[in-house]
């Protein structure tokens, strides 16, 4: 028979003595048993069967329970794993092909290669034949009966002056440019669109697990508080306030629970994904980590002031104005036009319509040179009002884009000051969650010795996840501000490029 020793039940708080004395008490009470009766005592778990050990079968079955629950969680996220896992280049690649705003943004362009052709025929002749044929009948002197006819005719138009020729062939040229911009003013907030999501669903499911690991923590404490309760170690004071503060953390896994969620959505729905209800939603596989980032304010700014899609958008946008002021400004000048018009008659005698006499029917081919003008001499402010307003758009145009290029060098400053302070935070943190580290392997260290409770190893290791925590969030908002920095700074384009040339 295994013997009970009083180790088993031992606790290591010195204000615990009143609950030890207690289980002393009840040690000795089942040894006088186990000496009484006349039954032999269970080999396999040292005790009678008729007294079960309370103490060792709660401890099993807690740890039954943590064990169970550890696995199902592993099983879980191992099977959303390998089912629908993404990493960061997959989520930039399938969005740049699945998009629906990009998807629109090179139909737009398209449209843009078309309506420059259609800028472009002004310089080019036009062209035009007709054939009419038909039968003409009636009774005029020397006609007689009814007869069939056919000929053909052909018109030729050619603009041989006109001032807003040339700009309005360099804004079929500006409108594809700024399509062209355009589409990577998309790619860029698609693709930073598509990194917060995804760095948002990172953080809330390392959030949650934490907060769920810090919960089963005061959970075991709130079990611990009520046994202590129970054995009038304590008052219910301290009961209510273990309860109440593992409580509180339902409400936080919810929320973090209700971001993933939503995190995953925003990724599914930037990603182009089917959005049915049994579709499956990504999961972000990885880790947030710290990414080292050189901050070079003069370098970056200058770089940023080349390569920012919504810039070259608003340069664009002025030199589009201008050319609008020019081609409506062109109603100033005379416009010749080159008329060539041919007639072509296999037969003679044809009556021409509206003639009263056979003088002037066809009587064979011919072609008529033209050439003609118009000038708008006297303006009643047509022209001058309408130049007006496309001259008041161009300086607006101008304006935004001065704003838009001094607000650069400022939005960098304000991402690097907020680097410095992130930075700050992350080191100090480290270093408290080092010190919290050492505290709780410390502090289980003195728990398997006996000289500390469990409820003090607990408590520690709640604060070790509590900094945990503010940790991970320092790292989460680190890399929200590395890909603020690579928005600003107009970095997205290494991933769109190739997409670019393809689409051109």
């Amino acid at each position: 028979m295994k013997r009970i020793t009083q180790s088993e039940f031992a606790v290591s708080s010195e204000a615990d003595r009143p609950l030890r004395r207690a289980m002393l008490n009840n040690v000795r009470l089942r040894r006088l048993t186990l000496a009484s009766s006349s039954k032999p005592s269970s080999p396999r778990y040292g005790a009678p069967r008729g007294l079960p050990d309370p103490p060792r079968t709660a401890r099993w079955i807690s740890q039954r329970r943590i064990l169970s629950k550890l696995l199902l969680s592993i099983l879980g996220a191992w099977c959303v794993r390998t089912s629908d896992a993404v990493t960061l280049e997959t989520v930039f690649q399938t969005t740049l092909e699945k998009n629906p705003a990009i998807q629109e943004a090179k139909s737009n362009l398209e449209q843009a290669a078309g309506q420059r052709l259609v800028l472009r025929s002004v310089i080019w002749p036009i062209v035009t034949m007709a054939v009419p044929a038909g039968v003409q009948g009636g009774h005029r002197a020397g006609e007689s009966g009814i007869k069939g006819f056919a000929l053909a005719r052909g018109f030729f138009t050619q603009t041989l002056f006109n001032a807003a020729v040339p700009p309005t062939l360099r804004r079929g040229d500006v409108d594809v440019l700024i399509a062209q911009q355009q589409l990577n003013v998309a790619v860029v907030q698609q693709l930073h669109q598509a990194r917060l999501a995804f760095y948002a669903a990172l953080y809330n499911r390392s959030l949650q697990s934490i907060r769920e690991e810090q919960r089963q923590r005061l959970e075991e404490n709130v079990a611990t508080q009520k046994s202590r309760y129970e054995a009038g170690l304590t008052d219910r004071s301290a009961l209510t306030s273990a309860t109440v503060q593992a409580r509180e953390l339902d409400s936080q896994i919810e929320s973090a629970q209700r971001a993933y969620d939503e995190a995953r959505l925003q990724l599914a729905e930037v990603m182009g994904r089917d959005l049915a209800p049994k579709a499956t939603l990504p999961e972000p596989e990885g880790d947030l980590k710290i990414a080292p980032v050189i901050l070079d304010l003069d370098s970056e700014t200058a770089a940023a002031l080349e390569r920012r899609a919504d810039l070259k958008l608003a340069r664009l946008l002025i030199r589009a104005a201008n050319e609008d002021q020019l081609i409506i400004e062109a109603g100033y000048y005379p416009a010749a036009v080159g008329n060539v018009t041919g007639d072509y008659i296999p037969v003679t005698g044809i009556h021409r319509a509206g003639s009263t006499s056979k003088t002037q029917d066809f009587i064979s081919s011919e072609i008529v040179e033209r050439a003609g003008y118009t000038w708008h001499v006297i303006d009643n402010g047509k022209v001058g009002g309408a130049s007006l307003r496309a001259r008041a758009t161009r300086e607006v145009n101008e304006l935004t884009c001065r704003k838009l290029e001094a607000s650069v060098r400022r939005e960098l400053l304000g991402i690097a000051n907020n680097f410095k302070a992130i930075e700050r935070r992350e080191r100090s943190l480290a270093a408290a969650e080092a010190a919290a580290q050492e505290s709780a392997r410390v502090v289980q260290q003195n728990v398997a010795q006996g000289l500390v409770s469990q409820l003090e190893y607990r408590l520690t290791q709640n604060g070790w996840l509590e900094t945990r925590s503010g940790l991970l969030d320092a790292i989460y908002q680190h890399n929200l501000a590395v890909a603020e920095w690579d928005r600003t700074t107009g970095r997205y384009f290494q991933f769109s490029e190739d997409t670019a040339q393809n689409v051109h």
